[in-house]
């Protein structure tokens, strides 16, 4: 299924397709700040419909994972980073995609704190 996606203000824009069948919610210091719900995938699933230089990016700690926000708005719809086995992946915050109920998706709890 293609899905489409944004910040609240539309100035970072995107489309990915897959299933969504389930979400994550961290509690590492970043994560339970932003309260998304994350769904990972691999990175050529997500296609960005806006200029990549319209987003920010932050990192932190070691820095491997890119936390890509809207300086206009201040929403993270996604990040990027590499899997254990080194593939490119995106983590993507359903909360920004556009006509699906969060109420249907199981979410599972990741203590991000523990890692």
């Amino acid at each position: 299924m293609k899905y489409q996606g944004s910040c609240h203000c539309g100035k970072i824009a995107f489309e990915v397709e897959g299933e969504i069948d389930g979400a994550l919610s961290c509690n590492c210091s970043i994560c339970q700040r932003k309260g998304s719900l994350l769904w990972f995938m691999p990175r050529t699933a997500l296609k960005l419909l806006t200029p990549e230089d319209a987003m920010s990016t932050y990192t932190f700690n070691k820095h491997v994972i890119k936390h890509h926000f809207c300086p206009e708005c201040g929403i993270h719809p996604f990040g990027e980073g590499t899997d254990p086995n080194g593939n490119v992946m995106a983590a993507i915050n359903i909360r920004c995609i556009d006509n699906i109920d969060l109420s249907t998706i199981p979410v599972q709890h990741y203590d991000g704190r523990a890692h």
